[in-house]
């Protein structure tokens, strides 16, 4: 890294993949901010406003996205979610690892900007084991299980595409063991 200039590192993968669970992990290094994203989704039990999320009414997230706030912006389930612009900014120039925790189509609208950084996709070892571990954390009943299943079977498929003939992501990581997992992608942030 670059002590003028940081990076962006962008992590993406389907619900239940692990995702969340690396940038934890990653969030820990003294040189790594993470991007809070905004939402409008309800707040789930134990979730804080301003640390986990900023939650948002849908017209108030609306409003931001006129003004040109968010860095990209998705829908995903029914809800919106995007990535204030302004953290990122003062973040990368102060030389520190900017941490972004983004869906699919977040990373298509970052790539089609030409945004550089490094993007790495986390993926589920199979469809059964992603839904094993939806259904083992316990927080969406069968319905909404079985929606973010279908929608991951797109995200896996996007994660081989190409945007203006560059790949989506620089490197695409199966999460059988989540230690390997976080120890493979702090050795490509810090080799």
């Amino acid at each position: 890294m670059n002590a003028s200039r940081g990076k962006l590192v962008v992590i993406s993968g389907p619900s239940g993949a692990g995702k969340t669970s690396v940038c934890r992990a990653l969030k820990q290094h003294p040189d790594v901010e993470f991007s809070v994203s905004a939402t409008t989704r309800a707040m789930r039990a134990g979730e804080r406003d301003g640390i986990d999320y900023h939650f948002l009414s849908r017209e108030d997230f609306q409003r931001r996205l006129g003004e040109n706030q968010f860095l990209e912006w998705a829908t995903y389930n029914g809800n919106l979610y995007g990535t204030p612009r302004w953290p990122m900014d003062q973040a990368l120039a102060r030389g520190k690892t900017f941490l972004v925790e983004i869906e699919v189509n977040g990373t298509r609208q970052l790539r089609e900007r030409g945004i550089e950084g490094l993007y790495v996709f986390i993926a589920p070892p199979s469809i059964d084991e992603l839904r094993r571990r939806l259904l083992n954390r316990g927080s969406n009943d069968i319905a909404e299980i079985e929606q973010r299943v279908r929608i991951a079977e797109d995200e896996l498929a996007a994660a081989r595409e190409t945007v203006s003939g560059r790949p989506l992501y620089d490197v695409t990581l199966e999460n059988r063991d989540l230690d390997e997992t976080i120890a493979r992608v702090r050795s490509l942030l810090w080799p």
